[in-house]
This record gives structure tokens, C-alpha cells and sequence, in this order.
């Protein structure tokens, strides 16, 4: 059986990354935004990894509050390459949450409890978007002068890539490759069959989304989805402030 050696995955990632902060230190413009998303990624990670946990604890499962994660200190949910991708590419992902489907309640089943808990992280994602574009257009029609001041600017840019970043990392950890949320949310869906092969064969979609991943490719696919999304989100807001 083919083992997928997560090692590889972070030593072939630290590369990308520090190709990456190797353009972003010849380009002084891009090392400033850099800056200004590091508190979007704080916050994108920190609430997607508690809604884990704490969608996990609601279905009867401590272990993450056992492991401390149910908690808003970002310290306890980064991943440093993960963090680093979602700074540099716009995607990423947090430490995993560890769960233990044995203690789920029996309402539901194993299957569908592990597609909540899942699902839970994306969902506060978008939340998480839609709450801060509500801030940014409130800003734009109420604070217009504010946001003109040297502060004001960068509060308004760093809402701003906040949106995109928890996009961002919505719309990844969506995509049906195993590790990320995706392949569990889909699970429920899927035909006897179809799930025993899906699972069975795990690892083939590991080498797909490190293909996807060293290639580009994830980014070429995403990024249309984030922008669509990001507009979307930002469109219905702007209409309910009348912008």
C-alpha cells in the first residue's frame, strides 16, 4: 500500500515558499501586502480550526477541547507551512484538529458527523467573509474620512485582504482531495461503491493534490473561484449599504 510521506509534502511547500519570499523581497510593494494579510491569516485559520473542534465537541467528541483547541489563541491551531502558503499563495491550512469519531453521539451517523465537523471550518470561512465585507462597505459609507487617513488606509486594506484570505482558505479546504475538508464532506454523498474505491484509493488523490499544488495548477483553479466568490460576497454587501 502506498504511504503518503507528509514530510515530502512540507519540504517540496518550503520551497514554493521561499521562492516565493524571495520575489516578494526583490518587490518591496509585495512585502508590504504581505504584511497587511498576516492578520487576515491569523484570524482565517484560528476560527476555521475552533469551528472543527467545537462542531466535533457538539457532536459528542472532546478530544479537541482535550487538546486545547478549543480556543481562540492562534498559536494553538497554526501549521507553519500552511500558514506560510496561505500568506504567500492564498491558500493553506491550519494544524489538523484531531477528533476520535467513537465518541460521536448516535443521532447520526460516523459518516455525516464527520462531514459536519468538516464542513464547519469552510462555513465559518465564508462567515467570517461575509461579517468583515459588512465591515469594510460600513467603513466605505460611513467612514469615508477615516479611511482617506494614513491608519484609516490601512485598517480598510487589511479588512479588505482579511475577506479574500478567509475566501481563500473557504474555497481550498473545499476541494474533494484527501487531506483537506472536502474529502470528508463528500463522503455522505457518495454511492457504496463509489465511497470504497474513494476510500480505498486515498492516496491517489494525495499525489493529485501534490501534483495541483507543486504545479500551480491548484492556484489556476482556485483563484477564479476566490475572485468570483470574493465579488459575490462583496456585491450583495455593497447593496444592502447602498454603495
Amino acid at each position: 500500500m502506498f504511504s503518503f510521506d507528509k514530510r515530502t509534502m512540507y519540504i517540496l511547500a518550503a520551497i514554493l515558499i521561499l521562492a516565493a519570499l524571495w520575489q516578494y523581497g526583490s518587490e518591496p510593494g509585495r512585502l508590504m501586502a504581505l504584511c497587511l494579510t498576516a492578520p487576515g491569516v491569523l484570524v482565517a485559520i484560528t476560527f476555521h480550526e475552533f469551528a472543527h473542534g467545537f462542531a466535533a465537541y457538539k457532536l459528542g467528541d472532546d478530544t479537541a477541547k482535550n487538546d486545547g483547541r478549543l480556543s481562540l489563541n492562534p498559536f494553538a491551531h497554526l501549521d507553519p507551512i500552511g500558514t506560510l502558503m496561505l500568506l504567500v499563495a492564498g491558500f493553506g491550512w491550519g494544524k489538523p484538529v484531531e477528533v476520535n469519531p467513537r465518541n460521536y453521539n448516535r443521532n447520526i451517523t460516523v459518516e455525516k458527523a464527520d462531514a459536519i465537523v468538516s464542513i464547519a471550518g469552510p462555513a465559518m470561512n465564508f462567515i467570517l467573509a461575509v461579517v468583515f465585507a459588512l465591515i469594510y462597505c460600513a467603513m466605505a459609507k460611513f467612514g469615508a474620512g477615516f479611511v482617506m487617513t494614513g491608519i484609516g488606509t490601512i485598517i480598510f486594506t487589511m479588512i479588505g485582504y482579511t475577506i479574500s484570505v478567509n475566501i481563500g482558505l473557504g474555497v481550498f479546504n473545499l476541494l474533494p482531495l484527501p487531506p483537506l475538508d472536502g474529502s470528508k464532506v463528500i463522503i455522505p454523498f457518495l454511492s457504496y461503491n463509489a465511497k470504497e474505491w474513494f476510500q480505498a484509493n486515498s492516496y491517489v488523490f494525495y499525489i493529485v493534490f501534490l501534483g495541483l499544488y507543486i504545479t500551480g495548477l491548484a492556484s489556476s483553479i482556485i483563484s477564479p473561484i476566490i475572485g468570483a466568490v470574493t465579488s459575490g460576497i462583496l456585491k450583495i454587501t455593497m447593496l444592502i449599504f447602498g454603495l
